[in-house]
């Protein structure tokens, strides 16, 4: 299994934590690193694909703490990523300097709605694209209230371009409530957005990570009906078989 930055940012949490996480499903003895029970951890059959764009993920303090969160499923697929906690005051100079690296051209995926400046929008990601440098897709995770803080009170990413996702489905992440049920976790955005810039294989690979991660994680909620012959993670075994194949 490859560790990447979001276990490492993850372990930094933890180490730096003065009070347990005592949110609903503590109690779970889970992987540590794909916070699925133990006796179901996924870590095996981790996704191992080559893609042609970068991710960034900028995590709210909570969200990274939270076993339910998809935004390292992201990092599980595409190799050539970072995490970061998010801070108003104190930005991290590693990422400020990822997002200045001339090797990348980022753009931030949030809803349009929320972005004063249209002509940030970006309308169609495959002609905006610079074939010369790596596509870096930046995505905030947190709830809804803490996402839309993120997002306008980054100076550092005021003057990015944005990808709005128009989800054509309702969501199936199952593993937290939301007040509107169109919104999409991290990870099935992500799976969009890949699609949307070319990347086929990947978004493939991640929707079905996402599916698979989403049933092993349900396994242990008792109020859950789950399958027990597990057919997401059949699903993305045959996937991956029939990828080496090729």
């Amino acid at each position: 299994m490859r560790i990447h930055a979001f276990h490492r940012l993850y372990q930094h949490r933890l180490s730096i934590a003065t009070k347990p996480f005592n949110a609903r499903g503590c109690k779970v003895v889970r992987c540590e690193f794909c916070k699925i029970k133990q006796d179901s951890c996924i870590c095996e059959h981790q996704p191992n694909i080559d893609t042609n764009v970068a991710t960034m993920l900028i995590l709210s303090d909570n969200e990274i703490l939270k076993p339910s969160n998809t935004g390292r499923l992201i990092l599980d697929t595409v190799k050539d990523s970072y995490a970061y906690l998010w801070h108003r005051t104190e930005p991290n100079q590693e990422m400020l300097d990822v997002l200045k690296d001339d090797n990348y051209q980022p753009v931030v995926v949030f809803p349009e709605d929320y972005t004063d400046d249209k002509s940030r929008v970006v309308q169609n990601l495959p002609q905006m694209r610079d074939p010369n440098k790596t596509l870096l897709l930046i995505f905030i995770d947190g709830s809804w209230r803490e996402a839309r803080r993120i997002f306008r009170r980054s100076e550092y990413l005021q003057d990015l371009p944005v990808l709005s996702i128009e989800p054509e489905s309702v969501s199936q992440y199952m593993m937290r409530k939301s007040d509107n049920e169109q919104h999409l976790s991290t990870a099935e955005v992500a799976s969009l957005v890949l699609k949307q810039a070319g990347e086929e294989q990947g978004a493939k690979t991640l929707q079905l990570w996402f599916e698979t991660f989403r049933e092993s994680y349900m396994l242990s909620k008792t109020r859950y009906k789950s399958d027990p012959t597990k057919p997401s993670l059949n699903a993305f075994i045959e996937h991956t078989k029939s990828e080496k194949s090729l």
